[in-house]
């Protein structure tokens, strides 16, 4: 009578399959060590602009610093409540910003169906112009465009701020590459039955370049929204200053820089370009993803 000897390969296996299925669901564990260290040195600058802002001018110049405020205050924010036209910079710099925003918007998505999806002459050339601008410095045409301002009469008024900034080589090839994406069938369906360009860029083009749009949306808001030298040096008294400009000299107003109100009225300024994008982030990361694939 022989004996049989069953095999166990299940148990054996048990611990290889398990070991796969970590790896498929988590990938490289040891990659999660580097990544976290980079994750704390990018979240560092915020969490110390957050602690800064609730602590007194002494505890942040202390050697070695204190992340957590020993004795929290609020003296930072009342100091620069006071010592600034907030509600009148904060206006200035939400006009400007939405201004220029909605300029983009409007314009570069009309430019970017225009070089996508129409025929024209020197459309070519147009559009490598429109390349050639993104390599040019920002502060490479600064003298001129401020010269253009000036000449213009519009120096110490919300309008210097906007008109220069409301379209952007950037907008128009970001919009041109997601507009390049849509099919030419739902144009060339929408002429037979007789709409205008108008109409088609307005009713079938816009709607279906929502991705797009919130990503140019979120990039000129932000870009509008920090902007310094600009408005520093077209506004000519504080009627016309944004938050940054105004946040710069009211913590530079003494001998030494104030930190603490500084760093106060960052967090003030961060709050609304970060309700911004987590509105539109769904979006941003869309638009990213497929802007540029044909």
């Amino acid at each position: 009578m022989s004996t049989l000897t069953s095999p166990a390969p299940a148990a054996s296996a048990e611990p290889a399959l398990r070991r796969r299925r970590i790896r498929q669901e988590w990938g490289h564990p040891w990659l999660y060590l580097p990544l976290t260290g980079l994750l704390l040195l990018m979240v560092a600058p915020f969490l110390w602009m957050l602690s800064g802002a609730f602590k007194p001018e002494a505890d942040i110049r202390k050697v070695p610093p204190v992340l957590i405020p020993t004795s929290p205050t609020l003296a930072n924010y009342r100091e620069l409540f006071s010592n600034l036209d907030f509600t009148s910079m904060f206006a200035n710099s939400v006009i400007v910003a939405l201004a220029v925003t909605a300029g983009n918007l409007l314009f570069c998505s009309m430019l970017g169906y225009a070089l996508a999806k129409l025929e024209f002459r020197g459309k070519r050339a147009v559009f490598t112009l429109v390349i050639a601008t993104l390599m040019v410095p920002g502060l490479v045409t600064f003298v001129p465009l401020y010269v253009l301002v000036a000449n213009l009469g519009l120096t110490g008024s919300l309008l210097g701020l906007i008109l220069p900034f409301l379209a952007t080589p950037f907008g128009v090839f970001l919009m041109r590459q997601f507009i390049s994406t849509l099919p030419d069938e739902l144009i060339d369906a929408a002429r037979i039955d007789g709409c205008r360009e108008i109409a088609i860029f307005w009713k079938i083009i816009l709607p279906l370049t929502r991705p797009a749009l919130a990503t140019l949306a979120i990039i000129t808001f932000l870009g509008s929204w920090n902007n310094f030298l600009w408005p520093l040096v077209v506004a000519q008294n504080e009627s016309q200053y944004t938050l940054p400009v105004g946040l710069a000299l009211a913590s530079g107003a003494q001998d030494f820089t104030r930190f603490g109100i500084l760093l106060a009225g960052a967090v003030i300024v961060l709050l609304p370009v970060t309700i911004v994008f987590l509105l539109f982030q769904r979006h941003f990361v869309a638009g990213i993803a497929t802007t540029g694939l044909k």
